[in-house]
């Protein structure tokens, strides 16, 4: 089983390629990614949140373990996201992860979410939270795994 990435947007842009793939050949089972990148609504504002949320709902189950990126949401550090994922992962979870539009998810979606997790009190553009994303998922791997990439 994979963690699955659901982010709406552009597929991954050349600049953004190289690190995602650096990090993402790295990752083994169950810690291995499947990016599902959803096309952004023609439209702005509520109706772009709306129409993003409609098919990002679309592409959940309601087996999957839903980790929405949200700047509002809970800031956790490395090894509590390692144990996270991996709790999840060990009670035969289906993980997806939630990158959602440039402007934002609505509520159906935030309650749905199991956890909503905050990368920074900042905001990103969405291409970089794909790169830092899979970062933490290596990261969190890497903790599980008791190796030496992640120092106290």
């Amino acid at each position: 089983m994979s963690i699955r990435i659901l982010a709406v947007g552009k597929k991954h842009e050349a600049w953004i390629i190289d690190g995602v793939e650096r990090y993402q050949k790295r990752l083994k089972k169950p810690f291995d990614i499947k990016w599902v990148i959803l096309p952004h609504s023609p439209n702005n504002g509520l109706r772009a949140r709306q129409d993003d949320s409609k098919a990002i709902n679309m592409r959940l189950t309601p087996s999957d373990y839903v980790i929405l990126l949200d700047e509002k949401g809970e800031n956790i550090n490395s090894p509590s996201l390692s144990r996270l994922l991996l709790s999840e992962i060990e009670s035969s979870k289906k993980v997806t992860i939630i990158i959602g539009g440039a402007y934002g998810v609505d509520n159906t979606i935030r309650e749905r979410a199991n956890f909503v997790w905050s990368l920074s009190n900042l905001v990103f553009p969405h291409q970089l939270v794909r790169l830092m994303l899979v970062e933490q998922i290596y990261r969190a791997q890497e903790i599980a795994g008791n190796r030496s990439y992640h120092h106290e």
